[in-house]
Protein backbone atom coordinates (compact mmCIF):
# COMPACT_ATOMS: atom_id res chain seq x y z
CA UNK A 1 0.00 0.00 0.00
CA UNK A 2 1.55 3.12 -1.04
CA UNK A 3 1.97 5.87 1.97
CA UNK A 4 0.35 9.00 1.36
CA UNK A 5 2.05 11.90 2.11
CA UNK A 6 -0.17 15.09 2.22
CA UNK A 7 -0.96 18.36 0.91
CA UNK A 8 2.04 20.12 2.71
CA UNK A 9 4.36 17.90 1.22
CA UNK A 10 2.77 17.67 -2.63
CA UNK A 11 2.83 21.22 -3.06
CA UNK A 12 6.59 21.44 -2.08
CA UNK A 13 8.97 22.57 -4.40
CA UNK A 14 12.54 20.45 -5.07
CA UNK A 15 15.77 20.93 -3.67
CA UNK A 16 17.77 23.21 -5.64
CA UNK A 17 21.13 20.69 -5.72
CA UNK A 18 23.10 23.56 -7.47
CA UNK A 19 22.08 26.08 -5.24
CA UNK A 20 23.29 23.72 -1.91
CA UNK A 21 26.38 22.70 -3.41
CA UNK A 22 27.17 26.12 -4.15
CA UNK A 23 26.73 27.57 -0.86
CA UNK A 24 28.67 24.76 1.07
CA UNK A 25 32.14 25.50 -1.44
CA UNK A 26 31.42 29.17 -0.58
CA UNK A 27 31.52 28.20 3.17
CA UNK A 28 34.46 25.74 2.92
CA UNK A 29 36.19 28.69 0.74
CA UNK A 30 35.08 31.11 3.66
CA UNK A 31 37.05 28.89 6.64
CA UNK A 32 40.39 28.36 4.25
CA UNK A 33 40.24 32.08 4.01
CA UNK A 34 40.07 32.66 7.92
CA UNK A 35 42.82 29.99 8.75
CA UNK A 36 44.97 31.44 6.49
CA UNK A 37 44.21 35.21 7.90
CA UNK A 38 45.23 33.49 11.29
CA UNK A 39 48.56 32.02 9.83
CA UNK A 40 49.64 34.86 8.64
CA UNK A 41 49.22 37.22 11.78
CA UNK A 42 50.27 34.30 14.49
CA UNK A 43 53.63 32.75 12.93
CA UNK A 44 55.22 29.54 14.11
CA UNK A 45 57.06 29.86 17.37
CA UNK A 46 58.29 26.15 17.17
CA UNK A 47 61.57 25.14 17.99
CA UNK A 48 63.51 22.31 16.17
CA UNK A 49 65.99 20.38 17.81
CA UNK A 50 69.41 21.37 17.07
CA UNK A 51 71.35 18.57 14.84
CA UNK A 52 74.79 18.25 14.97
CA UNK A 53 77.30 15.19 14.43
CA UNK A 54 78.08 12.92 17.53
CA UNK A 55 80.82 14.15 19.59
CA UNK A 56 82.40 11.82 22.96
CA UNK A 57 83.40 13.57 26.12
CA UNK A 58 84.87 12.91 28.87
CA UNK A 59 83.40 13.23 32.45
CA UNK A 60 84.16 12.47 35.83
CA UNK A 61 81.92 12.20 38.68
CA UNK A 62 82.31 10.70 42.75
CA UNK A 63 86.18 9.89 41.75
CA UNK A 64 85.60 7.97 38.78
CA UNK A 65 86.15 8.68 35.05
CA UNK A 66 83.73 7.41 32.42
CA UNK A 67 82.31 8.86 28.53
CA UNK A 68 78.87 10.77 27.56
CA UNK A 69 78.13 11.88 24.30
CA UNK A 70 76.89 15.58 23.23
CA UNK A 71 72.83 14.27 23.98
CA UNK A 72 74.42 14.26 27.28
CA UNK A 73 73.91 10.39 27.43
CA UNK A 74 76.05 7.79 28.98
CA UNK A 75 78.47 6.06 27.16
CA UNK A 76 80.59 4.53 29.58
CA UNK A 77 79.90 4.35 33.43
CA UNK A 78 82.08 6.91 35.53
CA UNK A 79 83.84 3.04 36.96
CA UNK A 80 87.55 4.08 35.60
CA UNK A 81 89.75 5.00 38.69
CA UNK A 82 92.22 7.13 35.32
CA UNK A 83 91.20 9.75 32.54
CA UNK A 84 89.67 8.09 29.60
CA UNK A 85 91.50 9.50 26.82
CA UNK A 86 89.40 10.28 23.96
CA UNK A 87 91.93 11.55 20.97
CA UNK A 88 89.26 12.54 18.47
CA UNK A 89 86.04 13.36 20.04
CA UNK A 90 84.19 12.69 16.84
CA UNK A 91 85.07 9.36 16.90
CA UNK A 92 84.03 7.05 19.29
CA UNK A 93 87.20 5.46 20.63
CA UNK A 94 88.14 5.57 24.23
CA UNK A 95 91.29 4.83 25.77
CA UNK A 96 90.99 3.46 29.20
CA UNK A 97 93.47 2.79 31.64
CA UNK A 98 93.75 0.12 34.45
CA UNK A 99 95.54 -1.88 36.70
CA UNK A 100 98.12 0.78 37.29
CA UNK A 101 101.20 0.19 39.51
CA UNK A 102 102.29 4.12 40.84
CA UNK A 103 105.75 2.14 41.94
CA UNK A 104 106.78 0.78 38.98
CA UNK A 105 104.26 3.16 36.79
CA UNK A 106 103.36 0.12 34.74
CA UNK A 107 99.65 -0.51 33.84
CA UNK A 108 97.35 -1.59 30.66
CA UNK A 109 94.80 0.29 28.56
CA UNK A 110 92.21 -1.30 26.53
CA UNK A 111 89.66 0.62 23.79
CA UNK A 112 86.40 1.05 24.12
CA UNK A 113 83.31 2.10 21.31
CA UNK A 114 81.09 3.30 22.06
CA UNK A 115 78.88 -0.05 22.12
CA UNK A 116 80.90 -0.69 25.55
CA UNK A 117 82.84 -3.28 23.08
CA UNK A 118 86.67 -3.46 23.41
CA UNK A 119 88.01 -2.88 19.93
CA UNK A 120 91.57 -2.90 18.52
CA UNK A 121 92.50 -6.14 20.50
CA UNK A 122 95.38 -7.53 18.65
CA UNK A 123 97.23 -4.86 20.10
CA UNK A 124 98.30 -4.18 23.44
CA UNK A 125 99.30 -0.93 25.57
CA UNK A 126 97.33 1.01 22.91
CA UNK A 127 97.87 5.10 24.03
CA UNK A 128 97.25 8.63 22.46
CA UNK A 129 99.99 10.62 21.63
CA UNK A 130 99.45 13.80 23.37
CA UNK A 131 101.18 17.10 22.19
CA UNK A 132 101.19 20.71 23.52
CA UNK A 133 102.42 24.16 22.76
CA UNK A 134 102.17 27.51 25.06
CA UNK A 135 98.37 27.68 24.68
CA UNK A 136 96.82 24.45 24.23
CA UNK A 137 97.37 20.69 25.12
CA UNK A 138 96.09 18.18 22.18
CA UNK A 139 96.43 14.26 21.35
CA UNK A 140 97.28 13.40 17.64
CA UNK A 141 93.62 12.96 16.25
CA UNK A 142 94.63 10.08 13.24
CA UNK A 143 97.47 7.92 15.19
CA UNK A 144 97.86 5.72 17.79
CA UNK A 145 100.90 3.97 19.84
CA UNK A 146 101.35 0.25 20.85
CA UNK A 147 103.89 -1.90 22.52
CA UNK A 148 104.63 -5.18 21.59
CA UNK A 149 107.67 -7.20 23.72
CA UNK A 150 109.34 -3.49 25.10
CA UNK A 151 109.43 -2.01 21.51
CA UNK A 152 106.48 0.56 19.58
CA UNK A 153 105.13 1.15 16.76
CA UNK A 154 102.22 2.92 15.47
CA UNK A 155 98.58 1.88 14.22
CA UNK A 156 95.40 4.17 12.95
CA UNK A 157 92.10 4.42 14.16
CA UNK A 158 90.87 1.83 12.38
CA UNK A 159 93.95 -0.33 13.58
CA UNK A 160 95.70 -0.32 10.14
CA UNK A 161 99.21 -0.80 11.23
CA UNK A 162 101.71 2.21 10.31
CA UNK A 163 104.89 1.56 11.10
CA UNK A 164 105.91 -2.15 13.21
CA UNK A 165 106.65 -2.14 16.80
CA UNK A 166 110.30 -1.33 16.29
CA UNK A 167 111.39 1.98 17.75
CA UNK A 168 112.52 2.00 21.64
CA UNK A 169 110.41 5.23 21.77
CA UNK A 170 107.30 7.30 19.99
CA UNK A 171 106.16 10.81 20.55
CA UNK A 172 105.06 13.68 19.40
CA UNK A 173 107.37 16.53 18.41
CA UNK A 174 106.35 19.30 20.60
CA UNK A 175 104.11 22.16 19.33
CA UNK A 176 104.11 20.70 15.56
CA UNK A 177 101.26 18.39 14.46
CA UNK A 178 101.31 15.12 13.03
CA UNK A 179 105.12 15.39 13.04
CA UNK A 180 105.70 12.06 15.32
CA UNK A 181 109.33 11.65 16.68
CA UNK A 182 110.47 7.79 16.50
CA UNK A 183 113.45 6.27 18.00
CA UNK A 184 115.75 3.85 17.49
CA UNK A 185 119.41 2.56 19.46
CA UNK A 186 118.86 6.34 20.45
CA UNK A 187 119.01 7.99 17.31
CA UNK A 188 115.64 9.62 16.16
CA UNK A 189 113.53 9.97 12.79
CA UNK A 190 109.92 11.51 11.89
CA UNK A 191 107.23 9.73 11.02
CA UNK A 192 104.18 11.76 9.20
CA UNK A 193 101.11 10.70 10.45
CA UNK A 194 99.16 12.20 7.71
CA UNK A 195 100.92 10.37 5.32
CA UNK A 196 101.74 7.34 7.24
CA UNK A 197 104.89 6.72 6.36
CA UNK A 198 108.73 7.69 7.47
CA UNK A 199 110.27 10.82 6.29
CA UNK A 200 112.92 11.25 8.33
CA UNK A 201 115.32 8.16 9.15
CA UNK A 202 116.19 7.24 12.56
CA UNK A 203 119.98 8.71 11.94
CA UNK A 204 119.65 11.97 14.18
CA UNK A 205 120.95 13.23 17.73
CA UNK A 206 117.92 15.05 17.51
CA UNK A 207 115.28 16.56 15.81
CA UNK A 208 113.08 19.63 15.38
CA UNK A 209 110.60 21.86 13.24
CA UNK A 210 112.07 24.73 11.25
CA UNK A 211 109.38 26.86 12.11
CA UNK A 212 107.22 26.28 14.79
CA UNK A 213 103.93 24.99 15.15
CA UNK A 214 104.40 23.75 11.21
CA UNK A 215 106.92 21.06 9.93
CA UNK A 216 105.82 22.67 6.40
CA UNK A 217 109.35 24.03 6.05
CA UNK A 218 111.27 21.13 7.20
CA UNK A 219 113.47 19.96 10.14
CA UNK A 220 116.59 20.67 11.73
CA UNK A 221 118.42 18.13 12.71
CA UNK A 222 121.35 17.00 15.00
CA UNK A 223 124.21 15.10 13.94
CA UNK A 224 127.32 14.30 15.96
CA UNK A 225 127.13 17.88 17.62
CA UNK A 226 126.31 19.68 14.01
CA UNK A 227 123.66 21.44 12.64
CA UNK A 228 121.66 20.58 9.64
CA UNK A 229 118.43 21.06 7.38
CA UNK A 230 116.32 18.50 5.93
CA UNK A 231 112.59 19.48 3.96
CA UNK A 232 109.64 18.15 5.13
CA UNK A 233 109.95 14.99 3.01
CA UNK A 234 113.19 14.33 4.16
CA UNK A 235 114.97 15.85 1.52
CA UNK A 236 118.65 17.71 2.78
CA UNK A 237 118.54 21.20 2.30
CA UNK A 238 121.74 21.75 4.84
CA UNK A 239 124.16 19.72 5.62
CA UNK A 240 125.23 18.89 9.44
CA UNK A 241 128.14 20.91 9.28
CA UNK A 242 126.88 24.41 11.20
CA UNK A 243 127.08 25.37 15.05
CA UNK A 244 123.02 26.26 15.00
CA UNK A 245 120.80 26.82 12.80
CA UNK A 246 117.72 29.08 14.13
CA UNK A 247 114.01 28.49 13.91
CA UNK A 248 113.97 31.22 11.52
CA UNK A 249 112.98 30.98 7.56
CA UNK A 250 111.72 33.17 5.13
CA UNK A 251 111.90 33.57 1.29
CA UNK A 252 114.07 29.96 0.94
CA UNK A 253 116.67 31.83 3.70
CA UNK A 254 117.80 30.14 6.87
CA UNK A 255 119.53 31.57 9.56
CA UNK A 256 122.82 30.01 10.65
CA UNK A 257 125.74 29.97 12.82
CA UNK A 258 128.71 28.50 11.16
CA UNK A 259 131.21 28.69 14.48
CA UNK A 260 132.58 32.37 14.12
CA UNK A 261 129.35 34.81 13.17
CA UNK A 262 125.78 34.61 12.08
CA UNK A 263 124.61 34.64 8.97
CA UNK A 264 121.76 34.28 6.56
CA UNK A 265 122.04 31.19 3.94
CA UNK A 266 119.92 31.77 0.86
CA UNK A 267 120.87 28.20 -1.18
CA UNK A 268 124.39 28.19 0.73
CA UNK A 269 125.01 31.88 -0.61
CA UNK A 270 126.24 33.85 2.31
CA UNK A 271 125.09 36.79 3.24
CA UNK A 272 127.83 38.72 5.42
CA UNK A 273 125.67 39.39 8.91
CA UNK A 274 127.20 43.12 9.57
CA UNK A 275 128.18 42.67 12.62
CA UNK A 276 124.50 42.01 14.53
CA UNK A 277 124.02 39.55 17.31
CA UNK A 278 120.79 38.01 16.56
CA UNK A 279 118.27 37.37 13.43
CA UNK A 280 114.68 37.42 14.82
CA UNK A 281 112.93 36.69 11.40
CA UNK A 282 113.08 36.89 7.58
CA UNK A 283 110.01 38.82 5.89
CA UNK A 284 110.47 39.25 1.98
CA UNK A 285 114.09 40.84 1.67
CA UNK A 286 114.15 42.28 4.72
CA UNK A 287 115.76 40.84 7.93
CA UNK A 288 114.72 41.81 11.56
CA UNK A 289 118.20 41.29 13.44
CA UNK A 290 119.52 42.30 17.03
CA UNK A 291 122.29 44.30 18.15
CA UNK A 292 122.97 45.48 22.02
CA UNK A 293 119.41 44.08 23.18
CA UNK A 294 117.70 46.26 20.38
CA UNK A 295 116.10 45.75 16.98
CA UNK A 296 116.47 46.98 13.54
CA UNK A 297 116.05 45.97 9.70
CA UNK A 298 118.57 44.91 7.16
CA UNK A 299 118.21 43.80 3.64
CA UNK A 300 119.57 40.83 1.57
CA UNK A 301 122.95 42.77 1.04
CA UNK A 302 123.43 44.06 4.59
CA UNK A 303 122.16 47.29 4.15
CA UNK A 304 120.71 48.87 7.25
CA UNK A 305 116.97 49.65 6.78
CA UNK A 306 116.37 51.23 10.32
CA UNK A 307 118.96 50.80 12.62
CA UNK A 308 118.69 48.95 16.09
CA UNK A 309 116.98 51.24 18.34
CA UNK A 310 113.53 49.34 19.05
CA UNK A 311 112.77 47.44 22.33
CA UNK A 312 111.31 44.98 19.73
CA UNK A 313 110.01 44.93 16.24
CA UNK A 314 107.52 42.17 14.64
CA UNK A 315 107.23 42.19 10.69
CA UNK A 316 102.56 43.00 10.63
CA UNK A 317 101.99 42.80 6.47
CA UNK A 318 102.83 45.05 3.66
CA UNK A 319 105.86 47.37 4.87
CA UNK A 320 104.07 47.66 8.02
CA UNK A 321 106.45 46.06 11.21
CA UNK A 322 105.18 46.29 15.14
CA UNK A 323 107.74 47.67 17.14
CA UNK A 324 107.87 48.60 20.86
CA UNK A 325 109.38 51.88 22.21
CA UNK A 326 109.80 52.98 25.92
CA UNK A 327 107.45 50.17 27.08
CA UNK A 328 104.42 50.48 24.58
CA UNK A 329 103.83 49.06 21.15
CA UNK A 330 103.07 51.50 17.87
CA UNK A 331 103.23 50.89 13.87
CA UNK A 332 106.22 51.98 11.93
CA UNK A 333 106.62 51.40 8.24
CA UNK A 334 109.83 50.20 6.30
CA UNK A 335 111.14 53.95 6.23
CA UNK A 336 111.30 54.36 9.78
CA UNK A 337 108.34 56.48 9.91
CA UNK A 338 105.64 56.15 12.79
CA UNK A 339 102.02 55.00 11.42
CA UNK A 340 100.52 53.78 15.00
CA UNK A 341 101.50 55.71 17.94
CA UNK A 342 103.14 53.83 21.04
CA UNK A 343 100.41 53.65 22.98
CA UNK A 344 99.82 49.40 23.17
CA UNK A 345 101.01 47.59 26.30
CA UNK A 346 100.43 45.24 23.30
CA UNK A 347 99.92 44.49 19.44
CA UNK A 348 99.06 42.12 17.35
CA UNK A 349 98.22 41.73 13.45
CA UNK A 350 96.27 38.51 12.89
CA UNK A 351 96.55 37.14 9.31
CA UNK A 352 93.19 34.56 9.53
CA UNK A 353 91.21 38.46 10.05
CA UNK A 354 93.45 40.75 8.54
CA UNK A 355 93.18 43.12 11.32
CA UNK A 356 95.19 44.17 14.22
CA UNK A 357 94.56 43.81 17.94
CA UNK A 358 95.85 46.21 20.00
CA UNK A 359 95.63 46.11 23.97
CA UNK A 360 94.91 49.49 26.17
CA UNK A 361 96.32 49.73 29.57
CA UNK A 362 92.70 49.28 30.78
CA UNK A 363 92.84 45.60 29.25
CA UNK A 364 90.24 46.69 26.57
CA UNK A 365 90.87 46.14 22.76
CA UNK A 366 91.31 48.42 19.82
CA UNK A 367 90.64 47.16 16.70
CA UNK A 368 92.23 48.10 13.52
CA UNK A 369 92.49 47.38 10.07
CA UNK A 370 94.87 46.89 7.76
CA UNK A 371 94.97 50.33 6.42
CA UNK A 372 95.44 51.62 10.47
CA UNK A 373 92.18 52.61 10.72
CA UNK A 374 90.78 52.12 13.88
CA UNK A 375 87.32 50.49 13.68
CA UNK A 376 86.70 49.59 17.16
CA UNK A 377 87.78 51.24 20.34
CA UNK A 378 87.59 50.21 24.00
CA UNK A 379 86.08 46.37 23.68
CA UNK A 380 86.58 43.07 24.82
CA UNK A 381 86.91 40.43 22.43
CA UNK A 382 84.37 37.27 24.03
CA UNK A 383 84.26 35.06 20.79
CA UNK A 384 86.56 35.31 17.64
CA UNK A 385 85.41 33.18 15.08
CA UNK A 386 87.55 32.55 12.31
CA UNK A 387 85.83 29.57 10.50
CA UNK A 388 82.84 31.64 10.56
CA UNK A 389 84.37 34.90 9.81
CA UNK A 390 82.47 37.13 12.80
CA UNK A 391 83.57 38.22 16.39
CA UNK A 392 81.48 39.06 19.18
CA UNK A 393 82.19 41.72 21.21
CA UNK A 394 81.46 43.58 24.67
CA UNK A 395 81.06 47.57 24.80
CA UNK A 396 79.57 49.61 27.03
CA UNK A 397 77.92 46.26 29.01
CA UNK A 398 76.55 45.41 25.39
CA UNK A 399 77.29 42.36 23.04
CA UNK A 400 77.58 43.01 19.74
CA UNK A 401 78.54 41.36 16.33
CA UNK A 402 80.56 41.99 13.64
CA UNK A 403 81.81 40.20 10.54
CA UNK A 404 85.85 41.06 9.45
CA UNK A 405 84.74 44.11 7.33
CA UNK A 406 83.23 46.00 10.66
CA UNK A 407 79.55 45.65 9.56
CA UNK A 408 77.22 44.82 12.53
CA UNK A 409 75.70 41.98 12.46
CA UNK A 410 72.77 40.42 14.54
CA UNK A 411 73.57 37.18 16.35
CA UNK A 412 70.85 35.27 14.03
CA UNK A 413 72.44 36.84 10.96
CA UNK A 414 75.74 34.71 12.26
CA UNK A 415 75.31 31.65 14.17
CA UNK A 416 73.76 30.29 11.21
CA UNK A 417 73.29 26.81 12.98
CA UNK A 418 71.56 27.78 16.15
CA UNK A 419 67.93 27.47 16.94
CA UNK A 420 68.17 29.71 20.00
CA UNK A 421 69.08 33.47 19.78
CA UNK A 422 70.42 35.36 23.05
CA UNK A 423 68.22 38.48 23.51
CA UNK A 424 68.38 40.95 26.59
CA UNK A 425 65.07 43.22 27.86
CA UNK A 426 64.56 45.37 30.86
CA UNK A 427 68.41 43.82 32.00
CA UNK A 428 67.37 40.25 31.70
CA UNK A 429 68.02 37.20 29.26
CA UNK A 430 66.15 35.16 27.18
CA UNK A 431 65.97 33.59 23.52
CA UNK A 432 64.13 34.70 20.52
CA UNK A 433 64.07 31.85 17.27
CA UNK A 434 65.14 32.24 14.15
CA UNK A 435 62.19 34.06 13.02
CA UNK A 436 63.30 36.80 16.23
CA UNK A 437 60.23 35.72 17.98
CA UNK A 438 60.73 35.90 22.24
CA UNK A 439 60.51 32.16 23.06
CA UNK A 440 62.38 31.52 26.48
CA UNK A 441 60.81 34.66 28.91
CA UNK A 442 63.87 36.90 30.20
CA UNK A 443 64.30 35.62 33.51
CA UNK A 444 67.50 35.20 33.41
CA UNK A 445 70.47 37.20 35.25
CA UNK A 446 73.05 36.05 32.52
CA UNK A 447 73.36 33.87 30.17
CA UNK A 448 75.24 32.32 27.24
CA UNK A 449 74.56 31.90 23.29
CA UNK A 450 74.02 28.26 22.60
CA UNK A 451 77.34 26.15 22.18
CA UNK A 452 77.77 24.05 19.13
CA UNK A 453 76.26 21.12 20.67
CA UNK A 454 72.92 22.77 21.39
CA UNK A 455 72.92 23.80 25.28
CA UNK A 456 72.40 27.15 26.75
CA UNK A 457 73.51 28.24 29.67
CA UNK A 458 71.17 30.18 31.87
CA UNK A 459 72.10 32.02 35.58
CA UNK A 460 69.87 32.95 37.92
CA UNK A 461 70.29 33.79 41.51
CA UNK A 462 74.16 33.64 41.15
CA UNK A 463 73.77 29.64 39.85
CA UNK A 464 73.98 28.24 36.54
CA UNK A 465 71.52 26.18 34.78
CA UNK A 466 71.26 24.83 31.05
CA UNK A 467 68.97 24.78 28.38
CA UNK A 468 68.49 22.37 25.06
CA UNK A 469 68.13 23.30 21.79
CA UNK A 470 64.21 23.56 21.48
CA UNK A 471 64.74 25.71 25.02
CA UNK A 472 63.22 23.23 27.28
CA UNK A 473 64.80 22.98 30.83
CA UNK A 474 67.44 20.66 31.52
CA UNK A 475 68.92 21.35 34.62
CA UNK A 476 67.48 24.21 36.78
CA UNK A 477 69.67 26.85 37.61
CA UNK A 478 71.74 24.99 40.79
CA UNK A 479 75.46 24.64 40.01
CA UNK A 480 78.01 27.34 41.48
CA UNK A 481 80.24 27.83 38.97
CA UNK A 482 82.35 31.05 40.45
CA UNK A 483 85.86 29.62 39.96
CA UNK A 484 85.28 28.58 36.16
CA UNK A 485 86.87 31.20 33.25
CA UNK A 486 84.37 29.14 30.76
CA UNK A 487 80.83 28.48 31.54
CA UNK A 488 79.89 25.55 29.05
CA UNK A 489 77.34 22.32 29.70
CA UNK A 490 76.62 19.06 28.30
CA UNK A 491 72.96 18.20 29.23
CA UNK A 492 73.86 18.56 33.18
CA UNK A 493 77.43 18.25 32.78
CA UNK A 494 79.35 21.39 32.91
CA UNK A 495 83.07 22.01 31.74
CA UNK A 496 85.74 21.68 34.52
CA UNK A 497 87.43 24.85 35.58
CA UNK A 498 90.85 23.46 34.85
CA UNK A 499 90.28 24.10 31.03
CA UNK A 500 93.30 22.42 30.15
CA UNK A 501 91.94 18.87 30.69
CA UNK A 502 89.06 18.81 28.93
CA UNK A 503 87.20 17.17 31.12
CA UNK A 504 83.07 17.26 32.19
CA UNK A 505 81.72 17.38 35.70
CA UNK A 506 78.50 17.50 37.67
Amino acid sequence: MDRVRGKRFDNEPKLNKRKVFATVIAIVVFIIVILSIKKIFKKDTKIAEMIVQTAYFTVYNNGKYGVIDNRGNTIVNTTYDEMIIIPNSARDIFICTYDVDYNTSIYKTKVLNSSGSEILKDYSNVQAIENSNANDIWFEDNILKYEKDGLYGLIDFNGNKVVDPIYNNIYALESTPKSIVVEKDGKKGIVNSTLGELVLQCIYNDVSSLSKDNADDGYIVNMNGKYGLVSATGKPILECNYQEIKHVTGNNMYAINDGTSLKVDSALNVIKDGGFQDIKSINGENIIIKQNELYGIINQSGEEKIAPKYEDLIFACDNYYIAKQNGLYGIISLDDTVCLDFKYISLNFLKTTNFYQGENADFTTDIINRNLETKLSNVIISDLNIDNGYMRIRQNNEYKYYNFNFEEKSNIDVLKSNTLFLTKQNGKYGYMNKNGELVVNCIYDDAKEQNEYGYCAVNKDGVWGVLSSDGTMVLEPSVNLDDSIYIEFIGKWHLYKDTDLKLYVK
